[in-house]
């Protein structure tokens, strides 16, 4: 039994990618890292668990490129440069995060590296996808439309990823990985890499993988040690409240947050939060499904360099935020899937370094909680709290609202104008006329009127009668 690898020098990894590594600051690999690199250098499959922030990127795409690496070539006929390793992700900012790594890993190739996804124009993708791309890491609606539309062949695919493969399932995209895995060639190596695994994960590894190598660094679906967990009893009413004067008031010596990631459940949630929070004074954008990828860019940028203290998101960002001292992370609404908890606390305390993570809990979400409390298997102790009541503004005078509702307090010189107004409707008193007071008596007819009634036509052949 060989000993474990100490560095990245010990792989037996291309002196290219070496240098790229090295110059991205990576000395001593993860646990994940460790036992993943050499068996998938092996060719074998792999079923990868870890937790979120470990390092998972560099345990699939460190070994997959070093495979693919002989076939790189200079050519520039795209012929020359098919698709040989293909990596699937759920979300767009969990793609481009992922390809950017990729990018940095082959800097000193000739490997070309991109990625395609939804929400942007598919012309730049198109005119990259013609010219020719090696490793190509993708969404799975918009690489179908890619195929639909013979930008890209798959046909010589000889690794395939799926990164973050239970999200994938959550959202509704198997109908679309099946469509995909069958474009690809039957003999090829597939690796899945995930931070948790559910039963429906493993009954899809069954028939995606071939004899899979397990490979878990921990256990399934647990927390980081390093990351705090702090979960707060609030009233329904004062969530927003509560969420505001934690955020101003539980930074180091009781100072504000920074960089504060706030998960929710819901779009409108969550664009009503982030301007509920720039009411109260603090600096917050918002990132989820209807904004465009320019938006999400945008916001995810100012997040990162400081402009944008609190970001509020919903969980299309809990697999696509990168930052590696992430500080905190603030569960407004309890996640309806426990995965779920697991993947964005999973955003703080990444490569060891120390996270904080507060869960605000209502009435209504024990039994969300009793699911993440058995799948994590912890037990939480909620504190309760409730916020400071803090003086109201004094009220405003409006004197001329007074006015309406008590006479008396009208400036004098109103009254007196009011009281020259004549209305000569409705300030003149009733008085009934002569030609109006007299009961008007109508003559009766000379002749009295005498009403006959009209003998209906019989109908002798229907047998009946026909009244009208």
């Amino acid at each position: 039994m060989t000993a474990p690898a100490k560095a990245f020098s010990q792989f037996a990894l291309d002196p290219r990618i070496q240098t790229a590594i090295a110059a991205m600051g990576y000395v001593n690999p993860t646990p994940i890292q460790e036992k993943a690199i050499p068996v998938v250098l092996s060719g074998k499959d792999v079923m990868g668990a870890a937790q979120t922030g470990t390092g998972k990127t560099a345990g699939y795409g460190l070994p997959a490129l070093q495979r693919v690496l002989p076939k790189a070539n200079t050519s520039a006929s795209p012929a020359r440069h098919p698709v040989r390793m293909l990596v699937l992700t759920p979300t767009r900012e969990l793609a481009d995060q992922v390809n950017d790594n990729l990018k940095r890993y082959a800097a000193n190739t000739d490997l070309r590296v991109s990625v395609v996804y939804g929400g942007v124009d598919m012309k730049p993708q198109t005119e990259q996808l013609r010219r020719g791309i090696e490793v190509l890491t993708a969404t799975p609606g918009r690489l179908l439309d890619h195929v639909e539309g013979r930008n890209v062949n798959l046909s010589q695919v000889e690794i395939v990823v799926l990164d973050e493969a239970d999200r994938m399932l959550d959202m509704g995209f198997l109908p679309d990985i099946s469509r995909i895995l069958n474009l690809l060639p039957k003999k090829r190596q597939s690796l899945m890499f995930s931070a948790t695994f559910s039963p429906e994960i493993k009954k899809l590894a069954q028939n995606f993988l071939n004899e899979p190598e397990l490979i878990e660094v921990a256990r399934q679906n647990a927390t980081a040690d390093t990351v705090l967990q702090v979960v707060y009893a609030v009233h329904d009413s004062e969530k927003t409240e509560s969420l505001v004067e934690i955020l101003k008031t539980h930074g180091e010596n009781a100072e504000p947050l920074k960089q504060v990631l706030v998960f929710v459940n819901a779009k409108i949630t969550c664009r009503r939060l982030a301007r509920s929070l720039e009411k109260a004074g603090i600096k917050a954008d918002s990132i989820h499904g209807d904004k465009t990828q320019e938006e999400r860019t945008a916001a995810l940028e100012a997040f990162k360099n400081g402009t944008c203290e609190v970001l509020v998101a919903t969980d299309v960002a809990a697999r696509g935020i990168d930052i590696a001292e992430l500080p905190t992370v603030i569960n407004y609404d309890v996640p309806f899937c426990a995965e779920d908890y697991v993947h964005r606390i999973g955003r703080t305390g990444r490569a060891g370094a120390k996270g904080l993570a507060v869960m605000l809990v209502t009435g209504g979400d024990d039994r969300a909680v009793a699911a993440i409390e058995l799948l994590t298997k912890q037990k939480f102790n909620p504190v309760k709290f409730s916020p400071v009541k803090r003086d109201r503004a004094p009220r405003r005078e409006r004197p001329w609202k007074d006015a309406e509702r008590d006479s008396s307090r009208v400036r004098p010189e109103v009254r007196e104008a009011r009281k020259t107004v004549y209305d000569p409707i409705f300030d003149t008193p009733y008085e009934p006329g002569t030609e109006h007071a007299q009961t008007t008596v109508l003559a009766k007819p000379a002749h009295p009127v005498v009403k006959t009634k009209r003998k209906a036509p019989v109908a002798a052949l229907l047998g009946g009668l026909i009244r009208k």
